[in-house]
């Protein structure tokens, strides 16, 4: 009996050690495409190794055909009308970039992906289209820990610019902005597959090498994903800088891109890219691509402050959250905004503010590698966060100052100047936002699926300015200084691995000490709000008290600060049992006491100090305003004795 019992303990201990190590699939891509720039047209051959490194056989595999979805009546078409009958605040609350435009684009200018042959290890497999998902039934399974090889001839019409990619952008001016361009085959994890049907949203892919050849018009000039192996052929400053483009016999000239442990693959064209680099010390070239606007020294200055703007706050980034890995990075004119892919980006203009934030997702997305339908909050969210600190490093001023010198501009503005009263110093707009979906009643659990949001105004402020405002939170609960910790801890043990938001609240539990899964399950799984008030004063016993209420459903710690009349103050954290733990003091300066835990289910606490009543002057609940109580008229109180 006992050796049977040993047995079966040694086969548990082996699938618990079997389902606690993460593993993730992998490709090699390998594409020849040609380009029509008559017809806009592309034919391409695509070669692609994939290797199923899961415990799984796999029956089937699906592609990502996202051109598909710029066609009449499809799921983005429906979508965006369907959405475009809600009123917010009188204003439809489709997108404006795509409204009804899908919807009346002509044939030769809708978009698609059709696959001509598709054979696996040279065996043609049968295929079914799903709009913009392409179901691959093999005809034999792929076997665990091994290998295949996918070869694919496909053709496409590049769309009508209407949403991130496309041709002809009359607001650029950019010719071809070529991203979800290609057949991708979509991801497979231990939940299985996700072929996520291209309505609106963000992306999911494989880690995997990519080596792109394109074959385009000679007067074209491309800026891209990877690294550029015929820079020497090429020139224009990408075998050194302020070169000229090199001369070219043929009618086409080929392009050839190299990209290594990336997930996707963006390029850019037209024949009128200019072109700038910097290089940085001990760290990645730059290119900044952009399109030439003739005799404007102007514009050429904006995208020139763009590169230096790069240049001056890598440094910074590198050292808060993590060390850029890749050798280049590009910003290229194109698109309909921003929109980030792996080790470039493409940007309508050359607003810093939108440079700083695509940047940003080279960590919060090309580097982490979340999956964006689920966790739009892990990857737009974090990289607002960052956004709003390299912005603060690179102008020298907080966020809050943008509304202060609105104020100046117009002091008699009594809702400006209560609404200034509300926000911190950091990330002020973040919460602005978070506050403004919470007065609307249209919100919902962050954890929503980025395209089953009842509105785009929820999930705009839920992903972007919700998820900007947890991490800030973040640093309330458990200290900005351990919180700056996480972060780095989160990147350097999560990088290429495709983290999910269980996986960052272990490390954030690891570093801090302190529990932390109540603060997962209500801020990002319920929509309830926090909301604490100081309730009454008095003195007993010789001792003053002072009892404070939870009115709103979420449970916080609590930061009370109190200031005296001899003009000293000190800070009273007040832990909630729930995290087992508290935060160390933030200001050393301040005198600090950590007071007994408030057991979250009884709605009010008592705190006692030992100064006269008749000393204070002021109580108040989180000075730092940190702390998303949306109302903070009842969290404080000032005395006049």
């Amino acid at each position: 009996m006992r050796n049977i019992f040993l047995f079966f303990t040694f086969c548990f201990l082996l699938s618990t050690v079997a389902h606690s190590q993460k593993w993730q699939q992998s490709v090699k891509y390998t594409m020849v495409v040609d380009v029509d720039t008559l017809t806009n047209h592309v034919n391409g051959k695509q070669k692609l190794v994939y290797q199923n490194n899961s415990s799984e056989k796999l029956d089937k595999v699906f592609y990502h055909l996202y051109w598909n979805a710029f066609q009449p009546n499809s799921s983005m078409d429906a979508r965006s009308r369907e959405l475009g009958k809600k009123l917010n605040n009188g204003r439809q609350d489709w997108d404006g970039r795509v409204k009804d435009r899908i919807l009346n684009l002509k044939d030769n200018e809708i978009g698609y992906q059709k696959i001509i042959s598709l054979k696996m290890n040279g065996v043609v497999q049968k295929i079914k289209y799903h709009e913009t998902i392409l179901e691959v039934i093999l005809s034999s399974p792929i076997l665990p820990k091994t290998s295949v090889v996918f070869d694919m001839e496909f053709e496409s019409q590049i769309p009508l610019q209407v949403r991130r990619s496309g041709r002809d952008n009359p607001q650029t001016g950019v010719r071809y902005s070529m991203s979800q361009w290609y057949p991708k085959l979509c991801e497979y994890d231990a939940e299985g597959w996700h072929p996520t049907p291209y309505v609106a949203r963000e992306f999911y892919g494989v880690w995997g090498d990519f080596d792109v050849t394109i074959n385009i018009d000679k007067s074209y000039k491309i800026g891209g994903t990877g690294v550029l192996v015929n820079a020497n052929e090429i020139g224009w400053g990408y075998d050194k800088p302020g070169s000229e483009l090199k001369p070219c016999t043929t009618q086409k000239r080929t392009w050839h891109f190299k990209g290594q442990n990336i997930h996707d693959f963006v390029w850019a064209a037209d024949p009128d890219y200019k072109h700038i680099t910097r290089a940085v010390k001990n760290g990645p070239a730059l290119h900044v691509i952009y399109n030439d606007v003739p005799n404007s020294s102007a514009n050429d200055s904006l995208w020139i402050k763009v590169a230096d703007a790069a240049v001056k706050v890598l440094p910074f980034i590198e050292q808060h959250f993590g060390k850029y890995p890749y050798p280049q990075y590009s910003f290229i004119q194109g698109g309909d905004g921003g929109m980030e892919y792996p080790m470039a980006t493409l940007i309508s203009g050359p607003s810093l503010g939108t440079v700083f934030h695509e940047w940003m997702h080279s960590w919060y997305q090309m580097i982490l590698g979340t999956n964006e339908g689920k966790y739009p909050w892990m990857d737009e969210g974090f990289t607002s966060f960052a956004e709003d600190l390299v912005s603060k490093f690179y102008y020298g001023k907080s966020s809050i100052m943008e509304y202060k010198d609105a104020l100046i501009s117009n002091p008699k503005n009594e809702d400006l100047k209560n609404l200034i009263n509300t926000l911190p110093e950091d990330h002020a707009g973040s919460y602005s936002s978070y506050f403004a979906l919470v007065k609307s009643k249209l919100d919902e659990p962050m954890c929503t699926h980025s395209d089953h949001y009842n509105t785009n105004f929820s999930y705009s402020i839920n992903s972007y300015s919700k998820g900007e405002v947890f991490m800030e939170q973040l640093g309330y609960i458990v200290g900005a200084a351990v919180r700056d910790k996480i972060i780095l801890d989160y990147y350097n043990q999560w990088k290429f691995k495709h983290p999910n938001d269980y996986d960052f609240i272990r490390v954030a539990e690891k570093a801090s000490g302190i529990q932390l899964d109540w603060y997962h399950e209500y801020w990002v799984h319920s929509t309830k709000t926090i909301d604490y008030t100081i309730d009454s004063l008095w003195e007993e016993n010789g001792q003053s008290k002072i009892r404070i209420k939870r009115v709103g459903l979420m449970p916080m710690p609590l930061d009370l600060q109190l200031n005296f009349k001899d003009g000293t103050n000190e800070m009273h954290l007040i832990p909630m049992n729930e995290m087992f733990a508290a935060k160390l003091p933030e200001d050393k300066n301040q005198k600090t006491i950590t007071e007994e835990e408030w057991i979250w289910t009884r709605p009010t606490y008592i705190l006692s100090f030992n100064k006269r009543l008749t000393e204070l002057t002021k109580a108040e609940i989180d000075p730092s305003k940190r702390m998303a109580d949306v109302d903070r008229k009842n969290n404080q109180i000032e005395l006049n004795w």
